[in-house]
């Protein structure tokens, strides 16, 4: 499948219904509005295909980005291509499918990771926390813990909106897997008060980090 092919599958897939509801989430207008379930699919049947992948990123397309995302093969992207990814988008939830299709399964994520959290770049410090956030789960010895903690507290309050999600996921995440920290990250989060009033959806569980580390805590009794 060429690129011209793959947006008029995408055109034809998409909805107002869903270009209303992306804009509300600052998607812009470069997009078709396809559910996310449709363009799986639609990625099942080009299977992996890199080099459609990369020119389908580079029409700056929302709903091209996402099949591009689930037909590029992360190991064939140097550390300059995850980067300029990572850069030019602006558009948050495509940044969670990047850091979890891309970044997180590329071989140089950890050198991106630490380079990433000095960056005042706003989506390059979300990736940055968002791996961060997967070391917590996966290889916390590999991390100052306490070092972290500090910078949570110092920086969140005055973090750009799109890292300061991912980096309120870190200090949940510390909460949630680390109970010798747990009284810290609880501290942190009631002291800094973000995402308190944050408004929830039934059923799902609050991004204010005491709540979310409570009740991810109660589940694992």
């Amino acid at each position: 499948m060429d690129v011209k092919t793959a947006l008029a599958n995408l055109r034809a897939l998409g909805s107002e219904a869903m270009r209303t509801s992306n804009a509300r989430k600052d998607a812009g207008d470069n997009q078709f509005g396809v559910k996310l379930g449709d363009i799986r699919a639609l990625a099942k049947r080009i299977k992996t295909d890199h080099a459609l992948g990369l020119a389908l990123w580079d029409t700056g397309n929302i709903d091209a980005r996402y099949l591009a995302l689930l037909i590029l093969r992360p190991k064939d992207l140097s550390e300059a291509e995850v980067d300029r990814m990572v850069r030019t988008n602006s558009y948050p939830p495509l940044a969670d499918w990047l850091n979890s299709y891309i970044v997180k399964k590329h071989p140089a994520k950890e050198t991106l990771r630490l380079r990433w959290l000095d960056d005042p770049h706003p989506m390059a410090a979300r990736s940055g926390w968002s791996v961060t956030t997967e070391s917590v789960t996966k290889s916390a010895e590999t991390l100052d813990i306490p070092a972290l903690l500090d910078r949570l507290e110092a920086e969140m309050p005055t973090a750009a909106p799109e890292a300061q999600w991912t980096m309120n996921m870190a200090l949940a995440y510390i909460g949630i897997n680390l109970p010798e920290h747990r009284d810290r990250a609880l501290k942190i989060g009631e002291d800094l008060g973000i995402y308190r009033d944050f408004p929830v959806s039934k059923g799902c569980t609050s991004p204010f980090a005491p709540i979310w580390i409570a009740e991810m805590v109660s589940r694992q009794s």
